[in-house]
């Protein structure tokens, strides 16, 4: 509205009517105008910048990895060694560079499972091939605590109680 003309005096109209016929701060509009105006920053990594280049510290950490005695160093002990040497710089940048350069530890082998022994039935054709069992424990007025186990034959549906 404050570019618009004023239709009587031909200037456009102050920041001060329109502020106040929108009932909105000036402090708002202005604060819009610069957020309008300001350019977007440039993308940088966030945080304090290190002295280190990234290739600087890629070789740090190719030097660490080089001296050890063990064939895989993992991201913390290489950062606590730089630390050592005064090579200031986060875990996390640590762990990119590794990881980007293929340098970190291997891993665990994951354990392959085979086939489930188990198909998802819990029926069978004939007795005593598959069981399901079970136990609790309760107590008793008069014997105190007593224990229960129960055994079911999946093949006839037979259910053997025991109280031990």
């Amino acid at each position: 509205m404050s570019a618009q003309l004023s239709h009587s005096s031909g200037k456009p109209y102050e920041l001060a009517l329109v502020t106040a016929t929108w009932r909105v701060p000036r402090a708002t509009v202005y604060r819009h105008r610069a957020r309008r105006q300001a350019q977007a920053p440039a993308a940088a990594r966030r945080g304090p910048k290190t002295a280190l280049t990234d290739e600087a510290l890629l070789e740090a950490i190719r030097g660490v990895l080089g001296r050890s005695p063990f064939q895989g160093e993992g991201r913390r002990k290489v950062w606590a060694r730089l630390r050592t040497q005064d090579v200031c710089t986060s875990k996390t940048l640590c762990l990119r560079l590794m990881r980007a350069t293929g340098l970190l530890a291997p891993g665990r082998a994951r354990r392959v499972l085979g086939p489930s022994h188990h198909d998802g039935t819990i029926t069978t054709d004939r007795p005593d091939v598959m069981w399901g069992t079970d136990a609790t424990s309760t107590v008793t007025t008069l014997e105190g605590q007593a224990t229960v186990f129960i055994a079911i034959d999946h093949g006839t549906v037979s259910v053997k109680v025991v109280v031990a």
